[in-house]
């Protein structure tokens, strides 16, 4: 599980500073239609906003945007998610 959390951090490094043209930007779009009932599903950047939570990461967009600054997030993800 500590692998997934990192990884999907190193992806989503990958992915902000990727071109605008790329297809893979699709997670920041919104759907159309309407929504079924019940609670909304989560989606991948749910799941990765809320492992930054905890990690106590803020603006996460703009840290991300700079290769070094992202890598020390995962950094200290990796220190803190691994433990002693």
């Amino acid at each position: 599980m500590i692998v997934i959390k990192i990884r999907r951090l190193e992806w989503l490094g990958h992915v902000i500073r990727m071109n605008e043209t790329r297809c893979v930007k699709i997670f920041e779009g919104k759907l159309e239609g309407r929504r079924g009932r019940g609670r909304p599903r989560l989606r991948w950047i749910d799941d990765v906003e809320d492992d930054l939570r905890k990690l106590g990461v803020k603006q996460w967009r703009t840290k991300a945007l700079e290769r070094e600054e992202c890598a020390s997030i995962i950094r200290e993800a990796k220190a803190k998610l691994k433990g002693p």
